[in-house]
C-alpha cells in the first residue's frame, strides 16, 4: 500500500477551489472536497490507476480527473505525492510545474 503525501500547493489549490465553489453552494464545495479525498485515498491501493499527464509524458507523473479538476501526482516507489489540483479548462503550465517536480 502506498503512502500519500500532500504538497502545500495541492492543499492550497483544494482550499481555493472549495472557497470559490462555496460562493454558489457550500454543499457542492463539501462534495468536491470529499470526492478529491476519496480519489486520493484510492491511490493508496492503486497508485498507477491515473493516466500519465500528457503535457509532461513522464511515467511517474500521473493524474486523476474528478469532475472538472485534475489531481496531478507523482509516484516515487511506495510514495504518492499529490502535487497540484488544476481546472481542466486551464492549460498545464509546464514551467510552473517544474517548481513542483
Amino acid at each position: 500500500m502506498a503512502k500519500i503525501k500532500w504538497s502545500p500547493q495541492s492543499l492550497e489549490d483544494i482550499e481555493a477551489i472549495a472557497n470559490f465553489i462555496t460562493r454558489d453552494s457550500s454543499y457542492y464545495a463539501r462534495m468536491f472536497t470529499i470526492k478529491v479525498f476519496e480519489a486520493v485515498d484510492r491511490l493508496e491501493l492503486f497508485p498507477e490507476s491515473g493516466r500519465v499527464v500528457p503535457e509532461l509524458n513522464r511515467k511517474e507523473i500521473r493524474e486523476v480527473i474528478i469532475g472538472n479538476y485534475r489531481i496531478i501526482y507523482r509516484i516515487r516507489g511506495d510514495l504518492v505525492e499529490i502535487l497540484t489540483v488544476y481546472h481542466t479548462s486551464r492549460l498545464l503550465d509546464v514551467n510552473e510545474t517544474k517548481n513542483l517536480l
